[in-house]
């Protein structure tokens, strides 16, 4: 058996390497694996460094506890008020959606709970996509006064149908694992105990197959979708960063935070 290690740490996100996989783990738990600030930062750099990784072939991308993540915290999108947060955050996220894209490593994502907002995004931004069978994806950027602007517009209709793709982004609906197989954006349901099980054997037969043939069918796989995210990106990642400043979504802030000190 591989020995695991711990390759990199902070608060927020761990990499682990077993032989040739690394796995990355959303780790904060007690908040869902919701994104806050560090995790956001951190999300955008990790990719490039496994690239970088020369013993690495294949990535699992999963959630510590119960939850996959529950999208951003309230602390994270309630620093959105402060124009220069805005921006390094709308440009983080355009390094993780690029850095995404452009990953030689096939990613397979294990999807142990919840997958909400950003959580949903990385999800449908990885290659391959085992879900728990208590798991679902949900996208409520419109419910809360936002443009989903940040990878589900970008990604969602490569998986999907566009009528699909508009339903899951505009009414915000939780899509449980079966339904999220029948629509293209999972591959499969596994029983929550042998999520994580299935997805390391799926991503040991991965590492196992030749290289360069794998990473570059995946680069021209993903043509398809850099060209979608190259001509919407610039609008939608904009249009999201204004959204931010909407009295909508201000107002669902507010009422946010009031319930939390109640």
């Amino acid at each position: 058996m591989a020995h695991t290690t711990t390759v990199t740490t902070n608060d927020s996100v761990v990499v682990t390497a077993e032989g040739p996989i690394r796995t990355i783990t959303l780790s904060r738990p007690d908040n869902l694996n919701a994104v806050d600030a560090a995790m956001h930062r951190r999300l955008s750099k990790i990719w490039a460094e496994i690239a970088d990784d020369p013993e690495a072939r294949a990535v699992v991308l999963t959630g510590a506890g119960r939850a996959f993540s529950a999208g951003g915290d309230l602390g994270f999108m309630s620093g959105h008020r402060d124009p220069d947060i805005r921006w390094r955050v709308m440009e983080e996220a355009r390094r993780i959606i690029t850095e995404m894209l452009h990953f030689p490593l096939p990613v397979v994502a294990a999807v142990n709970g919840p997958a909400v907002g950003l959580g949903s995004s990385l999800a449908l931004m990885s290659d391959l996509v085992l879900m728990a069978d208590t798991a679902f994806l949900a996208d409520p950027h419109v419910l809360v006064g936002l443009v989903a602007g940040d990878g589900g517009s970008a990604t969602l209709p490569a998986h999907t149908s566009l009528l699909h793709a508009k339903e899951f982004l505009f009414l915000g609906d939780r899509v449980d694992a079966h339904t999220a197989v029948a629509r293209g954006m999972a591959n499969r349901v596994v029983p929550a105990a042998d999520l994580l099980t299935e997805a390391n054997a799926l991503a040991q037969r991965l590492a196992a197959l030749p290289q360069h043939a794998l990473r570059d069918t995946k680069r021209a796989l993903n043509q398809s979708v850099e060209l979608s995210f190259a001509a919407g990106r610039n609008y939608g990642l904009a249009a999201e960063r204004y959204s931010m400043t909407d009295l909508d979504h201000h107002a669902f802030l507010a009422a946010e935070e009031r319930r939390t000190v109640e």
